[in-house]
């Protein structure tokens, strides 16, 4: 026969514990993120990048005082248009680069207008842009063609502007413009930690 040990019998333990329920969020939270960035980058993995254009601008102002930045401002307006030009008048890309190189000289010289006491170079070489997002299109950060016009020593914060307003420009104007977005999954996931 076996012995009665009545004081080794153990008991169920029951917890009371408050933070239970919201180390199951935090944990379904985490899980969630992880997912999101997973899918994110497969989908980068396997997004193939194909820009429409053939040759990226930019202008590297000298510094980010605002003088060389109203330096910046005014070759912009100055070049602009001839790129523009040179853009409506072509229908291939090596009609383009053709044409551009023709406007090399003009640009360079509308640059020194306006900027007399500093060096300006144009450069046709590649260069690193930045990541953009466009809509729902994704341009990852890679070296490009581009023309790049550099005022004095070209240490301006301002190395992912291009010529063209558009590129720098659209998407802040686009931003102020718009009303308050919502989303609904993040609107969720907050209310479960209130």
């Amino acid at each position: 026969m076996l012995p009665d040990y009545p004081q080794f019998v153990q008991q169920p333990i029951l917890t009371t514990e408050p933070n239970h329920k919201w180390r199951k969020r935090l944990i379904a939270l985490i899980e969630f993120i992880l997912i999101l960035v997973m899918l994110q980058a497969i989908l980068t993995l396997f997004q193939e990048h194909t820009s429409d254009e053939p040759i990226r601008y930019r202008i590297l102002a000298h510094s980010d005082a605002p003088a060389d930045q109203a330096i910046k401002a005014r070759i912009q307006k100055e070049i602009e248009p001839m790129i523009a030009g040179a853009i409506a008048r072509t229908t291939t890309e090596e009609e383009l680069l053709s044409e551009l190189e023709d406007l090399e000289a003009e640009m360079l010289a509308a640059a020194n207008l306006h900027s007399p006491d500093r060096v300006v170079t144009l450069e046709r070489k590649n260069a690193l842009f930045p990541a953009k997002r466009v809509g729902f299109e994704i341009f990852p950060q890679d070296v490009y063609e581009a023309y790049v016009l550099t005022i004095g020593s070209g240490r301006g914060a301002n190395w992912w502007c291009s010529i063209f307003p558009k590129v720098c420009y659209a998407e802040e104007e686009a931003a102020e413009s718009e009303e308050e977005v919502k989303f609904f999954l993040w609107e969720w996931i907050t209310s479960l930690f209130e």
